[in-house]
């Protein structure tokens, strides 16, 4: 069975596990945009009044009739296709839901504006709000990784790198690594959503219109940078210097720190796939019922959560890159480069919110296997510690010497199945230079983790400490300067 072309279905998430279903999905539906912009045109109402303008009654009337459930956005969608934004239709159904209930209150809905005042104000509305659940989600899995760093700071691994036994770690240090990159994230994402900037300029970035209406009530010109604070204030968003219409350093900033946010939370995510695989066994998931389960296979149990953060994390750099190439914009508004931002950023928004919520859950709940640890430090039968032999061998054969004779040890061990310890005691040059006891203690692996305790001490000391600096494009100006810098 087809579905007819012409009809209008939902975006409830069915492709999109990642932020179906999750707080920041709510924040950012048709629904919540629309009721964005809404939010904006009562904005402009009250910061018009605000300077003796827009009469109170009026401001009353529109913030009464600015609500979502009154428009219909299947509607508004469609008709926005002869525009190429959804602000024209927008703001015709709203003045007609506004002139209902008071005639006199409907001309002042939109005075002066234009589609990309109300249209990025509400961007920058739905990306704070949805920065603020991503900003407590992270909060979140910082205290779960620091928990997990200090109770597993002697718990030893196998470090890996290039996919192979390298020297021990401890699983300590390594939360302690995954902690370090939430707590850089959570610090950009605090500093970009309290520097979010609301817009306003008018047709072309001069705030003409507004100054014309300001003049025809009155009003000697005090319509046009006097409305930025009050307007900024009253959507609670940062005051803009001046106009932003094709200077996008905002929505360019945004995509960066949530491609920085799940790219974080993806080698978290990653890390902890790896080390669920059957075969290692290090850690798992929080079980839950349902969760991991395969459509033709009883026994998987597939790491669910890690999965939609890495997928989060995979696509959130494609539609930053979208957001970049936006700044290419040309004259006063730019066809085609505007209106190509805002699909991305809702994804974008989207996913990283769905990702910071899943990370939570994995972050908290995170079950340590030990035992595995341990057996998968033993496979390699000391292997993996000798660097520290080459070490303790340096000063009597030389570090070079040392090297050689270990490196054909370790592949003699490999090819014949003999433990390594035995091919070590066994050795005619080692064997005199190490006692049984001395070669036993220098081959634990949990006497070689460094100075990892004292790295995660100081992760640890970070994490209560972090701070953040904000972006420059947009600030809230001590009162009595007019914006002026």
């Amino acid at each position: 069975m087809s579905v007819n072309a012409l009809s209008v279905g939902t975006d409830a998430g069915l492709l999109a596990p990642t932020w179906a279903d999750t707080p920041a999905a709510a924040e950012a539906t048709d629904e919540a945009w629309l009721q964005a912009m809404l939010d904006a045109e009562v904005a402009l109402a009250r910061a018009q009044h605000a300077v003796g303008l827009t009469p109170a009654t009026a401001v009353a009337a529109i913030a009464a009739a600015a609500r979502a459930d009154r428009l219909d956005p299947v509607a508004l969608a469609r008709e926005a296709r002869a525009t190429a934004n959804p602000v024209v239709a927008l703001v015709t159904a709203f003045t007609e839901v506004v002139a209902a209930e008071d005639p006199a209150a409907a001309e002042y809905v939109h005075r002066g504006s234009t589609s990309q005042d109300i249209l990025d104000s509400a961007a920058m509305l739905v990306a704070r709000r949805v920065l603020a659940l991503v900003a407590a989600d992270l909060d979140r899995v910082r205290a779960a990784l620091a928990t997990l760093a200090d109770t597993h700071r002697h718990t030893v691994l196998a470090g890996r790198t290039l996919t192979q036994h390298a020297v021990p770690t401890t699983l300590g240090l390594k939360a302690a690594g995954w902690l370090q990159l939430v707590a850089d994230a959570q610090a950009r994402v605090t500093a970009v959503a309290a520097a979010l900037p609301a817009q306003l300029g008018g047709a072309a970035g001069t705030l003409a219109a507004y100054v014309e209406y300001a003049e025809l009530d009155g009003g000697k010109g005090e319509g046009g940078v006097e409305l930025l604070r009050p307007f900024a204030q009253a959507l609670g968003l940062a005051e803009p210097v001046i106009p932003w219409h094709t200077a996008r350093t905002p929505v360019a900033d945004l995509g960066a720190v949530l491609q920085l946010v799940t790219g974080a939370l993806g080698k978290f995510a990653l890390d902890v796939q790896t080390l669920s695989r059957t075969e290692i066994g290090e850690v798992s998931e929080p079980a839950a019922a349902g969760r991991g389960g395969s459509s033709a296979m009883p026994q998987k149990r597939n790491p669910a959560l890690a999965t939609l953060i890495v997928s989060a994390a995979r696509q959130v750099p494609a539609h930053a890159l979208v957001l970049a190439q936006c700044m290419l914009a040309e004259d006063e508004r730019p066809a085609g480069a505007w209106h190509a931002e805002w699909q991305p950023l809702r994804e974008a928004l989207r996913l990283t919110g769905g990702a910071a919520h899943t990370a939570v859950e994995l972050a908290e709940g995170l079950a340590v296997h030990p035992e595995r640890m341990r057996a998968n430090l033993e496979s390699t039968g000391g292997a993996i510690v000798t660097e520290r032999l080459t070490v303790a061998l340096a000063p009597a054969l030389g570090k070079a010497r040392a090297k050689k004779l270990l490196t054909a040890a370790t592949a003699e061990a490999d090819s014949t199945g003999r433990p390594l310890t035995e091919v070590l005691s066994t050795h005619p040059e080692l064997s005199t230079r190490l006692t049984p006891d001395r070669l036993a203690e220098l081959l634990d692996p949990t006497h070689y983790t460094g100075a990892s305790d004292a790295l995660i001490d100081r992760a640890l000391h970070r994490y209560g400490a972090a701070a953040s600096t904000a972006p420059t494009y947009g600030e809230t100006f001590p009162a009595g300067d007019g914006g002026a810098r």
